[in-house]
C-alpha cells in the first residue's frame, strides 16, 4: 500500500508540474504581483522567424532561451499564442514568464471575433509560465479595421477581458496600446488592469510616465521601446549604415529612464529579440527599409529598419545592445 500511495504522490507531482495552481498574478495599485511579491518585467518581444520564413518557429528556444537568461530577461512577451505545450514548459524550467497575446481576427484561431480565445485561456491558464494575458497590438493605430471607428474595438476589448476574468482569476488582462491612451480607450475599457504602451519617443520615454500618473491609477509598462541597429542617415554623430553603437546607446538611454520610474511604470519588454529577416524585401537576406505606424520618434535617424531590431542577430550573434541589456537587467533590484 504505500508503494501505491508513494507511485500516487508521484504521479501527482509530475502532473502538476506545470500547473501551479497556487500561482496567482494580481495587480494592486499600480503594480504586477506574483503570489503577493511586486513583480517587474525585465522583459524582451519574441518573435523568432527563421531565416528564409516567414512563420514564427521555436525551433532555436533551447539557445535563445539560454542567451535570455545571461541577459537577465525575465518576461518573454509574445504576439501570438504558443500551441506547443512543451515550449510553455521550456519557457517555464528556464524561470521566465510569458506574456501571451491575442489578436482579433486570425481566421478563428485562438482570436478575438471568434471568441476561440477563451478555450486557449481555459487549456492555459493554470500554466506557471503565464504572467498575464494581453488582447491585441496597436490597434488604435488601425481604425480602418473596425469599420473606421475606434469605438468597436474597445467594445470588442472589453468584453473580451470581461470573460477573461469570469473564466480565469489568476491572471491580470493587458492590452497593448499604441503610446497614451485617451479618454475613450480609457472610458471604454474599463476591465483592463494593465495597460501596456508602445511608446518611441527618440531615446527618452519619460513623460509617459507622468502623463499616465495623471490619468490612471492602474498598472502600466512599456510593451514596446527600443530602436534599430540601422542609421538610413548619419545623424548625431552616428555614422550611415550597420550601427549597433547607436542601438547600444539608445537602449541604454531608455532603460535607464524606464528604471527609474519603478513607482509608476512596472518594466518594459523590449523590441526585440532577434532580427526579422520576413519584414522587408528576400526573406534570406537582411535589408534594409520596412515600415511600422507611428514611427519617426526611431532614434537616431527616425526610420524604422524592420529587420535590424534584434538585441541578436539572426545567428544569434550579440550585437552591443546585448551586453546593454546583461548589465541594466541583471543589476536591478526587483522591489520598487
Amino acid at each position: 500500500m504505500k508503494i501505491h500511495i508513494s507511485i500516487l504522490i508521484l504521479f501527482i507531482l509530475t502532473a502538476c508540474k506545470s500547473e501551479g495552481i497556487n500561482n496567482k498574478v494580481s495587480v494592486s495599485e499600480r503594480n504586477i504581483l506574483v503570489n503577493d511579491s511586486v513583480y517587474t518585467i525585465k522583459g524582451i518581444c519574441y518573435h523568432p522567424v527563421p531565416k528564409g520564413g516567414d512563420k514564427r518557429s521555436f525551433s532555436n528556444l533551447t539557445e535563445d532561451l539560454s542567451l535570455m537568461v545571461e541577459a537577465g530577461i525575465n518576461t518573454i512577451r509574445v504576439y501570438s499564442p504558443i500551441t506547443d505545450l512543451a515550449v510553455l514548459d521550456q519557457i517555464h524550467e528556464a524561470g521566465l514568464k510569458v506574456i501571451i497575446g491575442f489578436g482579433y481576427n486570425q481566421g478563428g484561431q485562438n482570436d478575438i471575433l471568434s471568441g476561440t480565445f477563451i478555450d486557449y485561456i481555459n487549456r492555459y491558464k493554470n500554466h506557471d509560465a503565464i504572467l498575464f494575458w494581453e488582447l491585441g497590438n496597436e490597434y488604435n493605430y488601425h481604425p480602418e479595421w473596425f469599420g473606421n471607428d475606434l469605438r468597436n474595438w474597445y467594445v470588442a476589448l472589453n468584453n473580451a477581458a470581461e470573460l477573461i476574468h469570469k473564466n480565469d482569476q489568476l491572471h491580470p488582462v493587458a492590452t497593448a496600446h499604441g503610446e497614451l491612451p485617451d479618454s475613450l480607450a480609457l472610458a471604454m475599457s474599463l476591465n483592463i488592469d494593465v495597460w501596456g504602451m508602445n511608446v518611441y519617443r527618440w531615446d527618452n520615454p519619460e513623460k509617459i510616465f507622468t502623463e499616465w500618473k495623471a490619468v490612471s491609477t492602474k498598472p502600466m509598462y512599456l510593451s514596446e521601446a527600443g530602436t534599430d541597429s540601422y542609421m538610413t542617415i548619419a545623424k548625431s554623430g552616428y555614422s550611415k549604415g550597420v550601427n549597433e553603437l547607436a542601438q547600444a546607446d539608445a537602449t541604454q538611454k531608455i532603460l535607464d529612464v524606464t528604471f527609474q520610474n519603478q513607482s509608476i511604470c512596472s518594466g518594459l519588454t523590449l523590441f526585440a529579440f532577434v532580427d526579422e529577416l520576413w519584414k522587408a524585401g528576400n526573406n534570406n537576406i537582411q535589408d534594409k527599409g520596412g515600415w511600422a505606424p507611428n514611427s519617426s520618434g526611431v532614434p537616431y535617424d527616425g526610420a524604422p529598419n524592420e529587420e535590424y531590431w534584434g538585441i541578436v542577430d539572426i545567428d544569434r550573434n550579440k550585437k552591443k545592445a546585448f551586453s546593454v541589456v546583461k548589465e541594466k537587467y541583471s543589476s536591478l533590484s526587483v522591489s520598487k
